[in-house]
């Protein structure tokens, strides 16, 4: 059994959920270790569509066991009503299947009207989701943050803490004419939740070792999507976290000499969400997707920005993930096309390059170099094997792996579980 990450190739939005549920049912456990419920992953399985936030997609395979790492920022009222809602749809979660790192920083109150409060005053707008994530890494770098243990194990000082901050964020939110907290009650909201988090409270880095010596695979669910990194990606347009592959090791404990495969997951096309630069952009594109009532943001319900496929940014994430393999997802989406532009450079000021600018003034400048391939044409959702996939979508997934040097091993044609070509 080999250990593997699963990383978004691209914005975001590329279908993870669905590939982590598909290997899912070769594995042993699932790790989340970054993001925060900024994140969104759907799962479509026999009918019923799932929507996960914080709680790994292994959830909805049973015997598997999740872990939320000590790289996720978790806001624990999210995090219950999360476990809740799937109780309504007949999926218990116990203590014996979700272990949560007590080494996890906390989302508070505070730092979700310190992110929308950000957002309003901020000259250059991100695109934030205000979920809290970015202000929660901000005190976990500034090392101001409260982290799982101190909600669980100590409340009374959990209480004075929470107590003393939530007064220097109300000065600030009055005196910009926002709402103040309660802190009486969010107080007693979060130690609440503190009750019923305690039996999921776990060492995950001194589990997720030991299972590693029993011989158990583990499957990384990676959040977002490269070009969100706060490092590789369209900076300042980005998220607070590390979200290549990388960021799987920092964010669980275990080390990059424990993995043996990390797959990229790309969309046959691409998105955005939010703001920043997007060379591909096409509005006519995402007219179309619309109309069919697709391409909305799991987590915010937003329109997506969507155009051609990008192997610019592709290349990139392969060199900055190492990645092994790609999966490309929602094939289908290009089904009715006779032909399909695809980016192969940007060209800046009369020079052409194969990858991406760090400027994000630059790459919004960029012009997209396109090759024109031709479409297939015809409905590809009730394939099951690749050879019987056309020649020309066959073409063009030959043409990812050529551009980027990484093979094409899984295709998604359809939103279900059973339409995922595995090559």
């Amino acid at each position: 059994m080999s250990n593997t990450i699963v990383i978004g190739a691209q914005w975001g939005d590329e279908g993870k959920g669905k590939i982590v549920d598909l290997l899912t049912e070769s594995t042993d456990v699932v790790v989340r270790a970054q993001g925060g419920n900024n994140a969104g992953h759907t799962v479509i399985s026999e009918g019923n569509e799932y929507i996960l936030h914080l709680i790994p997609s292994g959830i909805l395979w049973p015997g598997k066991t999740c872990v939320i790492g000590n790289g996720v920022v978790m806001d624990p009222v999210a995090l219950l009503k999360e476990i809740d809602g799937l109780a309504e749809k007949g999926i218990t979660v116990t203590p014996e299947q979700l272990k949560i790192s007590d080494r996890a920083h906390l989302v508070m109150p505070f730092h979700r009207e310190m992110d929308a409060y950000k957002e309003a005053n901020r000259g250059n707008k991100i695109g934030t989701t205000k979920r809290g994530i970015g202000p929660t890494y901000g005190d976990k770098v500034d090392r101001t943050g409260f982290r799982l243990h101190d909600l669980v194990g100590n409340p009374v000082t959990f209480s004075e803490r929470y107590s003393r901050k939530v007064s220097e964020c109300n000065a600030l939110f009055t005196a910009a004419g926002l709402e103040a907290i309660d802190a009486e009650a969010t107080g007693k909201e979060l130690l609440e939740a503190a009750d019923r988090l305690a039996p999921f409270v776990d060492n995950t880095v001194a589990t997720l070792h030991g299972l590693v010596k029993e011989g158990k695979s583990l499957l990384f669910e990676g959040a977002q999507g490269t070009y969100l990194d706060v490092d590789q990606g369209t900076y300042p347009f980005v998220t607070s976290s590390n979200t290549t592959s990388g960021g799987a090791c920092t964010g669980s404990g275990v080390g990059p000499t424990v993995i043996d495969r990390v797959v990229g997951v790309a969309k046959a096309y691409t998105t955005r969400v939010g703001e920043g630069p997007f060379p591909t952009q096409h509005d006519e594109l995402a007219a179309k997707f619309h109309a069919m009532g697709r391409e909305f943001g799991a987590t915010t319900g937003r329109k997506r920005r969507c155009g051609w496929l990008d192997l610019v940014l592709l290349r990139y994430s392969a060199m900055v993930n190492g990645f092994t393999d790609f999966a490309i997802t929602i094939l289908d989406g290009l089904d009715d096309l006779e032909e399909i532009p695809v980016c192969v450079a940007y060209e800046l000021d009369g020079v052409q390059s194969p990858l991406p600018p760090a400027c994000a003034k630059d790459f919004a400048r960029v012009k997209p170099v396109y090759e024109t391939l031709p479409g297939w044409n015809c409905d590809t959702t009730a394939i099951r094997k690749y050879e019987d996939l056309p020649e020309t979508a066959k073409a063009y997934l030959d043409k990812i792996a050529e551009e980027t040097g990484v093979p094409v091993s899984m295709v998604g044609n359809g939103p279900d579980r059973e339409q995922t070509i595995v090559k």
